[in-house]
């Protein structure tokens, strides 16, 4: 069975829709940086010049949404989140 690979342009598009959702704003209106450290993955996100920063559990969230609404994929598969030289953060979904 392929692996599904979700880009990183996706991920923030997918955070966007998940804070848009919790915030009640328009998608356009959330600002994403997906972060890779020691710590793991997270992401810094701002909506009208607030920060918050989300943990690896909320962009797992936020990409059950994206897949279950927009690319109409089991959004209970597994999902995993890769650093990867080239593309930069992306998600594997088995």
């Amino acid at each position: 069975m392929e692996r599904l690979i979700i880009p990183e342009q996706d991920i923030i598009n997918a955070v966007c829709v998940y804070i848009a959702r919790k915030k009640q704003v328009k998608p356009e209106e959330v600002e994403v940086e997906l972060i890779h450290d020691d710590y793991g993955f997270s992401a810094e996100v701002y909506v009208d010049e607030r920060k918050q920063v989300l943990i690896t559990a909320n962009l797992i969230e936020a990409l059950r949404i994206w897949l279950a609404e927009f690319i109409n994929e089991d959004p209970y598969a597994g999902i995993e989140l890769i650093l990867d030289d080239e593309q930069g953060i992306i998600a594997a979904i088995r």
